[in-house]
């Protein structure tokens, strides 16, 4: 009888541990899928201005409301004032008060995020009211992409037309200011949101500072799948005579024992000795850091970057290989060809290349233009590499 009495104990301890790991497990994954619908939203939002003719439910409109008094607000004074608009002649009157609203016209709501001074603080803080109806406005934006919805922020104050405008068609007391006109529907399409991420936008510790090895932001490891190989020729669509300007290409070039990547603006496209070998010649300067490593690898990389990472080409060409990091510092993915070569997950285009020439550039043929460049010039005269393209990868 006393062992059946132990060994219930232990089965009932068994449970009961059972349960409480049960327990936490699913509240952490409660806790993540929380977090990931979070980010998820933030991600996604973006401006909506087309709308279908569904109405916004009242519950739904409440939700929002309460995800913007959900916002901080200085000494939390709470110093807001929404004012929910769905009469299609309020919203109409609203869309003419403020040119950038016209689409609202076809929405079926509108809140207008009002700061109330009666509210704020007193004072020079009594500003602080912008950023607290600022912080209630992206709630409610991020809570209308989590919930399926489309919105825009059109903005009001401190517009005074705009401010006396929405005045009027809403009835407002002087000590209410309209900061903005929040226009949201059910999305009439879909709007892809914007990738706003750049690296430029951050510095560490001062203005301007570079990241340490304990800062520096990591990529997702989704940046690295983007790139594909494809069938250069085919795919290639530039003017070759425009290729190499505007922001530049970047050159890398090395190992996975070491490499470097610069900035240039000087380069050709061809075919030479036989049909079917297309090439990219680059041209380095033998003060430059890279040039050390053209002078020992079989291969090297081209790589084109997209408008969003236009900051890293400004960067590289502006830094030294010899002082840092500079992929690092970027927060950039280094990755490697069947080859050993270095390139950037985040290229729009990596063309790697085989030397099959390399040469410095002969002063003896200079006419008067590189003449008069090299003579004010003191990173020497300019090396000539040719690279036959064997493989090329884009996004």
């Amino acid at each position: 009888m006393k062992k059946n009495n132990v060994l219930l104990g232990l089965l009932l301890v068994a449970v009961a541990v059972g349960l409480v790991v049960l327990s936490l497990n699913s509240k952490e994954e409660t806790e993540t899928m929380s977090e990931n619908a979070a980010i998820n939203a933030i991600k996604q939002r973006t401006s909506v201005r087309s709308f279908t003719s569904q109405a916004v439910e009242p519950e739904k409109i409440e939700t929002l409301l309460r995800a913007g008094m959900a916002a901080p607000s200085a000494v939390n004074k709470q110093p807001w004032h929404f004012i929910v608009v769905t009469k299609r002649e309020q919203l109409d009157a609203l869309a003419d008060a403020n040119p950038n609203a016209g689409f609202l016209k076809q929405a079926p709501l509108a809140i207008v995020v009002c700061g109330d001074l009666q509210k704020a603080l007193p004072g020079d803080a009594q500003e602080y009211w912008i950023q607290d109806c600022s912080a209630a406005t992206e709630n409610i934006l991020v809570a209308a992409t989590g919930m399926g919805l489309g919105a825009t922020w059109t903005g009001t104050y401190p517009r005074k037309e705009r401010v006396e405008a929405a005045r009027k068609v809403l009835n407002l007391p002087e000590h209410i200011i309209p900061l903005n006109t929040l226009v949201i529907g059910y999305p009439d399409g879909t709007v892809e949101p914007k990738d706003k991420w750049n690296v430029e936008n951050i510095s560490y510790e001062t203005f301007g500072g570079n990241a340490s090895e304990n800062t520096a932001v990591t990529p997702t490891p989704e940046t690295k799948k983007e790139l594909h190989e494809v069938n250069g020729v085919a795919s290639f669509r530039e003017n070759p005579f425009t290729w190499f300007t505007g922001d530049g290409l970047l050159l890398g070039a090395g190992d996975k024992n070491s490499f470097n990547a610069m900035t240039i603006g000087w380069g050709a496209l061809g075919n030479i000795w036989g049909a079917g070998t297309p090439t990219i010649t680059v041209y380095v300067a033998p003060a430059r850091y890279t040039y050390e490593f053209m002078e020992k690898t079989k291969y090297f990389t081209v790589m084109t970057f997209d408008q969003k990472h236009k900051q890293v080409l400004r960067y590289m060409g502006s830094h030294s290989g010899r002082d840092e990091d500079k992929g690092k510092a970027l927060g950039l993915t280094t990755l490697y060809t069947e080859n050993g070569t270095p390139y950037y997950a985040e290229a729009q285009e990596v063309y790697e290349c085989e030397m099959i020439y390399h040469s410095p550039l002969d002063s003896k043929g200079f006419g008067e233009m590189p003449t008069k460049f090299y003579a004010n010039f003191s990173a020497g005269v300019h090396h000539m590499y040719m690279g036959k393209v064997i493989r090329v990868l884009k996004k």
